[in-house]
This record gives C-alpha cells, structure tokens and sequence, in this order.
C-alpha cells in the first residue's frame, strides 16, 4: 500500500514527504498532500482520448513528406484578438488564457462566441458559474444565437462526452474541473495536469479547438504547475488594472505564431471594445509644456506602441530618498539615475524620485532608457523637453547610447502620430532616412541627451 505523495502548487515537484519549502522552485508553504492512485485502476476515457487506436503504433515519418495543407485558421470575429493567436485560432489547438479575478477573461471569451457561432457549434462549459448568470452575461453583451451550447459542469469526463458534437470548446476555468477517477481536489497539481492532458489528447485527435481559462496566483503567474503551460499551445496573458478602463491581451507563447503580440481592448458597459490605434489612446490628455515628462516608442509584438514616461524628482525631507515606479522595472530605474547622476552630472541622489508610465502599460524593453533618462534630468532641471519631441535609445553603464531594434517602425509610429523631432543614437543609424515631417537629433552620450533640454 502506497502512502501519499505531496506536490509542490508551483512547480509541479513530487515528495514523499511534506518540506516547508519546495526543493526545486525554493518556494514555502506550498507543498500539497494528494492520495496516489492505485496502480491497477483503469483511467475512465482513456481509450476515447487516446492519441492512438488501439493497437497501433506511430512510426516516424520523412519530415518532407508531411503535409501542412489540412492546417486550418479561421478568425475570432475579433481582429486584435486574431493578432495575438498570431493570425487566428487553429484548429485542433489548445489556447489557455489566464488573468487576474474580474479582468474579463469570461467576457472575451463569451464575445468571440458570437462571431464563431454563425458558422460553427460551440460548447461553452463553466465549472464557476451556474446557467442563469450565463445568460444574464450573454444578454448584457447581446449574444442570443442557437449555436451556442452551455453546460455547468465541473466533472471533465462528461463534458469531453459532451463536446464530441461541438467544433470548438471552451473551458472556464481548468482549476474548476475534476476527473473521475483521480482521488485528488479540483485545482490540485494532479488534477490539473490530468484535466490537460486530456483536452490535449481530444484536441489533437479530433482536431477541436480549445480555449482554457486559468486562474493566476498572488505573484500574477497562472496558478498550477508549470507543466500546465508547457502542455498547452498558446499561453495567452490577460493585463491591465482595474482602474483603467484599457485591457491588454500578451501572447506568451504561441507554437502557431509569434509570441510577444499584443491585443488592445477597452471595457465598457457592453463589454470589451477592440482598440485598433492604442498609441493615441495611451498618449490622451498628455499634458503639454510639462517638465518630467517625455515620449517613448516600444515594441510590443510586430506592433510600435507610444507611451508616455512620466518621473518626479523632488528634495526629500528625509535621510534616505524614496524611489517608487510603477510600469518600469524598479532595478532598471535606478541603475539609470545613477548613470544620470554619475556621467551626465545631474544630481539626484538626495532627492525622491518617482517613474511612471501613463495608461497602466508595463515596459521592459530597452528602448524606454533614454525617454526614462530624459523625464528624470527634466524634472530635476524643471525645463521641457518639447510637446512634438520623442526619444528611443538604450543606456549604458558608461553613458553611451546604443542602437534599438525595428527602428524605422518606431520612427514611422512616431511621424504618424505628428511628432516634429526623435531623438535616436548616433550609432548605426547614420544612413537612416526618416520618414517626412520627422527630424532625426542624433546624440551619443547621456550627457549630449540631457545637454537638450530647454
């Protein structure tokens, strides 16, 4: 007789016995107590979602000879989605799209139900919500078509019986959802991993697409073990803050497209609203002739986005300066307020400093360096840097400004949205032709950057 075996909630790791901290991952408190199965005891549904027929065996196959023809994309009836699954969803794929409480995961998913469903069956099963909170959602968002199935459902086995009549199936959530014959809680590692595995077989044999809603924990990860990510082919991440009224849809990982592609959504009264030109939303009611503040240029996917970085530098009453950001990575901030202070010789530290991104947008791309650097020596200067003026450019340890990638991308997004002047690095982009209407500042150093102000 087996005893139990204990699961680490973060990492997927087995022991034998319970630790405080997971050996693998070193996270606390985060082992779990989950009964094992015994060996003998047949899997309900193994057969009906095996990868394989009985008896069969998979032989290895010419790599030339494998034809992609029956490879099917077919779109969301939402563009900006369509661009973060890289084009569209696949068919026989298995799309997992995670995101705080609240953010609207549900929302979207039961948007895109109105689109899918004038063509094909959709089977929307929900293991959080009953029937009647359905479809008061569905009546708000105005959705009322025949082609779509509901089902409250927490046990996975007779939803699987369930979607063999449908095209495409949605799960919400897979922490919900349980197998017969596993002994463990819903939301467990096991559970998890076997309620996966088992859309991952039925998707792949059937060729049904599924959309899976995953929870996230207190540090902003989807919530289970790792493996859950590794299993799925689309990890979708659902951003954005609660305050704000703009959503934003990252694609993680994607085996069918690229990855790091954005979707932009706004939510109102009727749900979520596509935002086919964020950079305007995200620079609205910038304020002009305002000393701390400057424009920057990021890539976000294939797609330049512009922000604006905002920091306010004041004397502090106290014996150590306060710094605060919210947007920028915190260590990032400070290693370039002390490049500012120590190679372009403005003094900043005795003083608070503070850096933020307008709009709730999280940067982290190198390319935001300059226009950080730039807000900063402004607020502390308490001179503009210009209405019509952006910045690109990465900072290094030694003062020198490095050459960014995609830049004639960023610098069209800039001229399109009637910016007068960019300031870019001198390196590299020496036979660069910018667009018409845009004047090119070449500069080299920090020094020469924040020598512009005023």
């Amino acid at each position: 007789m087996k005893g139990n075996i204990f699961f680490c909630t973060q990492c997927g790791n087995e022991s034998s016995k319970w630790q405080g901290q997971c050996p693998a991952c070193k996270a606390w408190n985060t082992m779990d107590e989950a009964p094992t199965a015994p060996a003998n005891k047949a899997k309900k549904g193994t057969s009906r979602v095996s990868s394989h027929a009985a008896g069969e065996r998979p032989k290895p196959q010419k790599l030339n000879e494998i034809s992609t023809a029956d490879e099917i994309r077919f779109s969301t009836g939402m563009d900006e989605f369509d661009r973060a699954l890289g084009g569209g969803a696949v068919a026989g794929s298995l799309v997992l799209l995670g995101g705080e409480p609240g953010i609207g995961k549900s929302t979207l998913l039961l948007q895109i139900c109105h689109h899918l469903c004038r063509d094909k069956t959709v089977l929307y099963i929900s293991g959080e919500e009953s029937l009647r909170q359905l479809k008061l959602r569905a009546a708000r968002l105005g959705i009322d078509t025949p082609n779509l199935l509901v089902m409250a459902e927490t046990c996975l086995d007779n939803a699987l019986e369930e979607a063999m009549q449908a095209d495409i199936l949605i799960v919400d959530s897979i922490q919900t959802m349980q197998r017969a014959d596993s002994s463990s809680a819903p939301g467990s590692v096991s559970q998890v991993k076997d309620c996966t595995l088992a859309l991952m077989a039925i998707a792949k044999q059937t060729g049904l697409t599924v959309f899976v809603v995953g929870h996230v924990n207190k540090d902003g990860q989807i919530a289970g073990p790792k493996v859950l990510e590794h299993m799925v082919d689309c990890v979708l991440s659902f951003e954005g803050d609660r305050h704000v009224s703009h959503r934003i849809v990252r694609a993680v990982k994607n085996r069918f497209g690229p990855t790091n592609e954005v979707a932009v959504f706004d939510m109102g009264q009727q749900g979520l609203v596509e935002v086919p030109n964020p950079s305007e939303m995200l620079l609205a009611g910038r304020p002009l002739r305002t000393p701390g503040c400057c424009v920057a240029c990021v890539m976000e996917g294939s797609r330049p986005l512009m922000a604006e970085i905002q920091a306010l530098v004041t004397p502090t009453p106290y014996g150590t300066p306060r710094r605060m950001t919210a947007g920028v990575d915190y260590n990032r901030a400070i290693l370039l307020m002390a490049v500012l202070e120590k190679r372009a010789g403005v003094r900043i530290g005795d003083c608070d400093a503070y850096v933020n991104v307008v709009g709730g947008l999280d940067i982290d791309e190198p390319a935001a360096d300059l226009p950080i650097v730039l807000a900063l020596a402004s607020s502390v200067r308490d001179t503009t840097l210009g209405d019509n003026v952006a910045a690109v450019g990465e900072v290094g340890l030694a003062g020198e400004l490095r050459m960014v990638n995609n830049l004639s991308m960023r610098l069209n997004e800039i001229a399109r949205l009637g910016f007068s002047q960019c300031i870019v690095p001198w390196n590299g982009t020496a036979a660069l032709i910018p667009p018409e209407g845009l004047q090119i500042v070449r500069v080299k150093s920090v020094a020469q950057a924040v020598g512009l102000l005023g």
